[in-house]
């Protein structure tokens, strides 16, 4: 597996059950098998289902907060089968990040929780508190605990010269409130103090799945996600297939903005699509057609019809919606005025925001 790979393409078929088809899941954490301290409903028994039939469930998260062997334990909490090597977090990637750089034992200033002091040593590194222990790097990842105090060291040592690491840029984070602000939002106050970017472990930049396919020993991987740009984002950057899941952060209305690095290979309404088959989408003189529906771009507007699954619906109108934005400019045809030919304005091309979908989400029971 390498980033030369090129990912399926978004709404793909699959003529058998996805978890005969992918070796290992790559599953998500927030937003997919849990919101908060409990489950997303049914999830574990959809993978204890899923792991009966030869499926590995590896456990990828964006999340530095906790070490893997926490995260485990969390899960298993849930009636899972889980040991810390089916976790990976953006900690231990980006800490594999460092260690390629610097030798064991070199000084690393953390920015962060348990998990990145974890992760550190797991890597042969030695994490520091203090900007005066002149470390080689700052690795910043996301904890509640995170403090000012905290940020501004981490800026004085990216000021002295050591490196800047970010586990992940997820502006926000999904609680058992609501959205919350994630390590993204924190990087960004370093930011504004400091004239680098940092390097960024997490989705949706390779390493966290590169480490995660590596660690995993997966053949024939499987992105699962509720994020659009960090899950699906992350999948496509190094070419595998991807599921998107509507049981976190992002709906039905951000797929149909996605732009084409965002859209996955398969939608589905949770991880019970693991034990099913996917349906394709066929095109036809402008019109998509997924099961029973049928859908088409008319005037600015989605129009379907047809009845069965709303997902099968969903795929339909992502599909129309998609070829729609992604269509060439049609040249305007030539006009005449008073002997003369006006030079003709080239039609604009839709926009995802120009393009109404909410009847048609109505239409097929998926609408907010």
């Amino acid at each position: 597996m390498s980033t030369a790979d090129k990912a399926p393409e978004p709404l793909s078929a699959c003529d058998e059950p996805l978890a005969s088809r992918y070796d290992v899941a790559l599953l998500d954490l927030d937003g997919v098998v849990y919101v908060g301290p409990d489950p997303v409903p049914d999830a574990p028994e959809n993978l204890r289902n899923a792991a009966k039939e030869g499926m590995r469930i590896g456990y990828i998260t964006n999340n530095a907060s906790r070490p893997a062997r926490v995260v485990a334990e969390h899960l298993a909490s849930f009636g899972l089968d889980v040991i810390a090597e089916d976790v990976v977090t953006s900690a231990q990637a980006a800490a594999k990040l460092i260690a390629s750089e610097y030798p064991k034992g070199s000084p690393v200033l953390v920015v962060g929780g348990e998990g990145l002091y974890v992760a550190l040593e797991e890597y042969g590194l030695t994490p520091v508190r203090s900007s005066d222990a002149h470390p080689v790097a700052v690795v910043q990842g996301f904890h509640p605990d995170v403090n000012w105090v905290m940020l501004a060291d981490g800026a004085h040592a990216i000021h002295e010269g050591a490196k800047w690491f970010a586990t992940n840029l997820d502006l926000t984070i999904p609680t058992a409130a609501g959205k919350a602000p994630g390590n993204g939002t924190l990087v960004q106050a370093v930011r504004a103090a400091v004239d680098v970017d940092p390097v960024v472990a997490g989705k949706p930049e390779p390493p966290l799945l590169e480490t995660s396919i590596e660690r995993l020993e997966a053949k024939r991987p499987l992105m699962i996600g509720d994020r659009l740009d960090s899950d699906i984002q992350g999948a496509n950057a190094v070419g595998i297939a991807s599921l998107w899941v509507a049981t976190g952060v992002h709906d039905a209305y951000d797929l149909a903005r996605a732009p084409k690095n965002q859209r996955p290979t398969y939608v589905a309404a949770g991880l019970s699509a693991l034990a099913e088959k996917q349906p394709g989408v066929t095109v036809e003189g402008g019109k998509h057609s997924c099961a029973g529906w049928t859908a088409e771009v008319v005037n600015n507007a989605v129009a379907v019809k047809g009845e069965g699954e709303p997902y099968d619906g969903l795929r339909a109108i992502l599909s129309a919606v998609w070829a729609a934005v992604d269509a060439p400019v049609e040249p305007a045809k030539p006009a005449k005025a008073a002997g003369r030919t006006r030079r003709p304005r080239p039609k604009p091309a839709p926009t995802p925001d120009s393009i109404t979908i909410d009847a048609a989400l109505h239409r097929v029971g998926l609408d907010k």
